[in-house]
Order: structure tokens, then C-alpha cells, then sequence
């Protein structure tokens, strides 16, 4: 399960016995630096930062470092711990404010640095560092992360109840306290900086990325932000709404039995506009799914119809917020993809009322960040609510100025990707965003710098029905063409800008697994379109073209 995680660079943590071949393009394979070595990690411990201190500068030998489990899923991670190269793990903490105690871990390899720093986002609320995101080590990168500011699971909120200072830690100071402070420990370890900086971060962590375009446009040259949440006010404020809509009568809440048979009527509607009937809805956005179809006959209830009360729930659902004048707020979720484990009986409707995990997020978020602990969900009004927390909340927490001028404007490249069919945030408001940004700069300047991807069956940074691998590796290296990753690093060092990236699917969506099936990824507004014949499950069986109108 990932609970607004990251999905793309746990690849490299995955496999072993290639990184010599799998250096990507850059200034060179692997930099001599003879100074980085076990003496000159432990010299680190004692190196001078303004507002933050180093705990502890340790080298390790090759499969000596011993970590915990995987931060989202809880899996072991001894075995790939084990395949970690030597490296010099530093540990330290930010104090930006009185308030502040931010952990900051940076990983360099002793041997064959590519030159590079990476900067990894968190999910949910934070609170963890996740290991697992510093897989980039194992391709020559040097590798930051951070836990943006608290200890904690990713699911709770209650560390920000009378914290102010935390929630700007959280909100934007904690990732950019990490990019200070791994810059200046890069540079005196290596003795000279990165040659180049990206960062990644899917749902909070596609926020994050934002953020840091946004207020702090010098930190990266390279962005890629998935699944962002980056309208974190009305994103919550719509997953309370939802929640109240599921539990506004016994008789609403829509149990997880009966979503094979919303998922099931999605498909028969819509899957094939798109050509092929393969169960995936190529362009939700033009579904037009009504929940009254599936209505049970007059009082009887069933696992294969809907009630009336369940479907007014599942029309709220797919709404989206509208104001008192029936103006959009914010988008609803897409029709399709509703099933599988990280489909909406994790995310939306939960396995009981008020158990979701947007449920969860929605009432610590107001119960947390904007009203406290005498607060209750079902007294909530959207007009006060949302007033209430862009007031106390947005200029921390909200990512959404277009106006990415000083980022562009130092040659900065910026991605982003979103699942068509995510249950945790909706594919539309990352359009919203990028059809902003577009507006601001103007079309010729923004297809300098941004591009937008959305993928087809995708749900929440991955996983769903559709090609979900963005990341593919072979044993030589990259796939330079189904790797959303390089074409990042090929967009900001060779100038060459991104086109189609083929996605695919793998079993188990193993970022080195068999490809099963592949789909184009178009450059939006861009879409992938049946070519008429064909095997559905290949990309060449598709073309980008302009969508309908």
C-alpha cells in the first residue's frame, strides 16, 4: 500500500549487478574523487552548518548497513540493504525556527559518483525517513531525504496541533532545508558540488516538488512530481465532503463488495470509447458514467446494484466541490480502475465508515491544522470550512502559483505524471495546474520546460490495470525508452526535450520485470489512440494524436 508515497525510484534499491552499465548519460560515468573515502566521511561529523547540526557521519562497506523496514509497506529490507555499495551516510537536523527539529539523511557512494544529487519527497504527513527512496545510490547518485520536520506515521496529524513553525517545516522549509544542507555536505565531501540536481516526489512528495519550483526555483534543476497534491486545502476539504456523503445516513456508506459492480458498469460504459475493450478507460475524463444505472429496483439491496442513498454518495464522489452557484472548486475522481488493493475500498470508501484512508487524511488534516480537537466532521460546511483552512493553512501547505518564471528562467525542466484513474487525488487537478502554468508562461515557453503525462489505468504514483511502470530497468541499465526518469536527466543535460514515453507493465509492476503489455504516454494535451488494429497490450499499436473535440 502507499499512502501518498513515491513509486518511481524504489527501482534501483530492486536489483544489483549492473550499476557500471547503468551510469546514465551525464558528465561523466563515474567522477575520481580520492578524498571520498571512510576518513574524510567521518571528517564530515565535524563540518559547520548555519541553523542545523551533523549527529553522525558513518562509512559503510559494501552490505554492511543495517536500516528498518520499508516506510509504507513494512516490508524487510535486509536482503537490499545488502545490496548497497560502500557509502558515507550522513545524519543531521535543521533548526530553521525555535520549533524546528528536521532529521535530514544524506547517502553518497565512496566509489563511481555520477556527479549527481537527488532529492527524494515524502508522502502523507511525513514523519519517516524512506529508505527505500534512496535507492539512487546504487546508479551513482548522492541521495537526500528527510522526514520534513516530525516523527511519526505518514497517516497522522496530530504532531501539527499547536505547532505552527512544524506545518511550514512540513509544508515546504523541511525539503528545502534537506536540498541546503546535502548540497554543502556534497560539496565537501567530493570537494565540488553536484553538477546537476533533481528531485522526485510523487503525492505529497508531487507537492513537495511543486513547492520547491515554486519558492525555490535555484534548489534543482530537474523536477519530476507525481500525483501531486499541491491543492492540499480543497484536495482535504473534498475528502471530508466525500466522507460526508458516505455516512450521511446508515444506509449511504457504500461497503467494499460492492465495488466490483461500480467498477464493472465503469467498464461496460466507457472502456470501449477508447477502441479495444481491454478494461482499462483510456481518457476518464471523457467517461460519462450516471450511478443511476446500477440502482437496485425499487427497496432491495444487493452486492451487484447500488441504493439510492449509495448512489447519491457515488455522485458526490465523481462531482467533485462546487460553490453555492454550482462553480467548480475542485475536480471529482474519475470513473474506472475503481478496484484492486490500491483502488477505492483503500482510499475513498474504506472497510467501514469514516476508515478510509482520504477519510483519514480529510478529518486529521481539520482536526490538526485548522480547527483542534474539539472539532467534528459532521458539523462541517464546505463555504466555512474552506475559508477557514486556505486562511490558516494555504500559504504553507498549498502549491499552486503558475507562475514558475524563475525556474524556467535558470534552465529548470519539470515533469509531471498522474495516474488518469488515482483514488487519493484526481487526475484533473494536476491538468488544472499544468493548463495554468501554461496560460501564465504562454504555450511556446512552457513547452521549454513542462511536460504532462497521464496514464491510462494508473491509480494512486502506480499500480491499477493499466502500463503503471514508468521506471523500467534491463540488467543494462535504464530503458532509455521507457524510463521517465532518464528522459529527465536527457531533457536537463542534453537539451533534449521529452516525447512519447512507453510505459509497461510488468508482473507484480517489478520495475525490472518481463514486459507484459505497453501502452504510449503522450505528451498532453496529447492522446493515445487505438491505431484500428492491432494487439492492445502494445504500444505500437497506438498513436498520439490531438483528442477529439
Amino acid at each position: 500500500m502507499r499512502i501518498f508515497g513515491s513509486s518511481l525510484s524504489v527501482a534501483a534499491l530492486l536489483f544489483s549487478g549492473f550499476l557500471a552499465a547503468a551510469q546514465a548519460p551525464g558528465p561523466s560515468a563515474a567522477i575520481a574523487v580520492p578524498g571520498s573515502s571512510s576518513e574524510s566521511c567521518a571528517r564530515l561529523a565535524r563540518l559547520d552548518l548555519p541553523n542545523a547540526a551533523i549527529s553522525s557521519a558513518t562509512a559503510y562497506e559494501r552490505g554492511a548497513f543495517s536500516g528498518p523496514k520499508a516506510a509504507f509497506t513494512g516490508a524487510d529490507m535486509t536482503a537490499i540493504y545488502k545490496m548497497l555499495p560502500p557509502f558515507c551516510r550522513v545524519v543531521a537536523h535543521a533548526h530553521p525556527s525555535p520549533d524546528s527539529d528536521i532529521a535530514i539523511e544524506v547517502w553518497m557512494p565512496l566509489t563511481g559518483w555520477n556527479g549527481r544529487l537527488e532529492g527524494f519527497g515524502n508522502g502523507g504527513f511525513a514523519g519517516v525517513i524512506d529508505y527505500s527512496a534512496i535507492g539512487s545510490l546504487m546508479l551513482g547518485f548522492a541521495a537526500a531525504a528527510t522526514d520534513a520536520g516530525h516523527a511519526g506515521s505518514p497517516i497522522d496529524a496530530t504532531w501539527a496541533l499547536g505547532h505552527p513553525e512544524k506545518i511550514e517545516d512540513f509544508g515546504h522549509r523541511g525539503i528545502h532545508e534537506m536540498t541546503r544542507i546535502a548540497k554543502a555536505v556534497v560539496e565537501q565531501f567530493y570537494g565540488s558540488g553536484a553538477k546537476h540536481s533533481y528531485f522526485f516526489g510523487c503525492s505529497d512528495g508531487g507537492r513537495e516538488a511543486l513547492m520547491e519550483a515554486q519558492r525555490y526555483p535555484a534548489d534543482y534543476d530537474g523536477i519530476l512530481a507525481g500525483a501531486p497534491a499541491n491543492n492540499w486545502t480543497s484536495l482535504l476539504t473534498m475528502a471530508v465532503v466525500d466522507t460526508q456523503a458516505l455516512t450521511a445516513t446508515p444506509a449511504s456508506f457504500i461497503p467494499q463488495a460492492k465495488i466490483p459492480t461500480i467498477a464493472k458498469a465503469v467498464l461496460a460504459a466507457c472502456d470501449a470509447q477508447d477502441g479495444p475493450a481491454d478494461g482499462i478507460v483510456n481518457d476518464p475524463s471523457q467517461c460519462r458514467f450516471d450511478p443511476a444505472t446500477i440502482e437496485c429496483k425499487a427497496d432491495a439491496d444487493a452486492n451487484d446494484c447500488l441504493t439510492a442513498p449509495q448512489a447519491g454518495a457515488l455522485k458526490t464522489i465523481y462531482a467533485g466541490l462546487h460553490d453555492a452557484e454550482g462553480r467548480s472548486i475542485f475536480p471529482g475522481y474519475l470513473p474506472g480502475a475503481e478496484e484492486g488493493p490500491g483502488g477505492w475500498g483503500l482510499w475513498i470508501t474504506g472497510p467501514a465508515p469514516v476508515a478510509s484512508a482520504m477519510a483519514l487524511f480529510g478529518t486529521g488534516y481539520y482536526s490538526n491544522m485548522v480547527y483542534g480537537k474539539g472539532w467534528d466532521y459532521k458539523t462541517f460546511t464546505l463555504d466555512a470550512g474552506l475559508r477557514d483552512a486556505r486562511q490558516k493553512t494555504a500559504a504553507a501547505l498549498d502549491a499552486v502559483n503558475p507562475d514558475l518564471s524563475a525556474f524556467y528562467g535558470r534552465g529548470g525542466k519539470l515533469i509531471l505524471y498522474h495516474g488518469w484513474n488515482d483514488p487519493a487525488i484526481p487526475a484533473l487537478s494536476t491538468v488544472n495546474y499544468y493548463n495554468e502554468v501554461v496560460a501564465k508562461a504562454g504555450a511556446s515557453t512552457a513547452n521549454s520546460f513542462v511536460r504532462l503525462y497521464l496514464v491510462p489505468g494508473m491509480q494512486h504514483c502506480g499500480g491499477g490495470p493499466g502500463a503503471t511502470v514508468l521506471e523500467h530497468y534491463t540488467v543494462q541499465g535504464p530503458d532509455e525508452n521507457s524510463n521517465m526518469h532518464l528522459a529527465l536527466q536527457n531533457w536537463v543535460e542534453k537539451g533534449t526535450a521529452p516525447g512519447t514515453i512507453i510505459a509497461v507493465k510488468t508482473p507484480g509492476d517489478h520495475p525490472t520485470g518481463a514486459v507484459t503489455m505497453s501502452r504510449p504516454l503522450c505528451p498532453y494535451p496529447q492522446i493515445a489512440k487505438y491505431k484500428g488494429a492491432g494487439d492492445p497490450k502494445s504500444a505500437e499499436s497506438f498513436t498520439c494524436a490531438a483528442p477529439a473535440k
